[in-house]
């Protein structure tokens, strides 16, 4: 009987999370969480070749941390070029992703908190759109929608179904068409020299 209350009080207990910046601090759990809930061939897909060697966004790299502050979630927005649109000019936008929340903490809103929270500081930053390739069924309750991107395609093969668009601003995709390309900072690698 014990057993069985232990595990009804653990499924009503409020769940204790806070939503935070990233820190250099956290590379390794963040790799590690994206590695056990991503798969090993997430480093293959479209997405990330868009984020290969890229810094992300000022201020939108987001944590969940749990109150012993472990770190059970995060989120990423990178600064990509989506096309032009019918003025001929670069259209730029954010790339959302990865999403991802530990296993042992999923359905407790967390990954809705670190949506939430990224779109509001993409917004104050003065950010137009967002894009990302994910479940239109999850991501359609933020406003992603794949009409938004009808016109904009993805390096290499991605699922066109998946493929969403949210705006920030209204009108920011109209008329947007052509490749997303990576247009944020590279990130630096200190040299490495070899003793002669």
């Amino acid at each position: 009987m014990a057993a069985v209350l232990d595990t009804v009080r653990a499924f009503f207990a409020p769940s204790t999370f806070t939503i935070d910046m990233e820190t250099p601090a956290d590379v390794v759990a963040r790799e590690n969480l994206l590695d056990r809930t991503m798969g090993a061939d997430r480093r293959a897909k479209s997405s990330e070749k868009i984020r290969h060697n890229r810094v992300p966004a000022e201020g939108l790299a987001l944590v969940a941390r749990d109150s012993r502050g472990h770190l059970i979630g995060t989120v990423r927005l990178w600064n990509v070029q989506a096309g032009i649109n019918s003025n001929g000019d670069a259209v730029d936008a954010l790339l959302l992703g990865p999403l991802a929340v530990d296993c042992a903490h999923e359905g407790k809103g967390i990954g809705s908190a670190l949506m939430r929270a990224a779109l509001l500081e993409a917004k104050k930053r003065g950010h137009g759109a967002v894009l990302l390739v994910g479940d239109a069924a999850y991501y359609e309750r933020f406003g992603f929608f794949g009409d938004k991107v009808r016109h904009l395609v993805m390096p290499g093969p991605f699922a066109r179904e998946r493929f969403l668009g949210l705006e920030l601003a209204e009108g920011w995709l109209d008329g947007a068409a052509g490749m997303l390309v990576a247009s944020g900072r590279q990130l630096t690698m200190p040299i490495l020299r070899r003793a002669a």
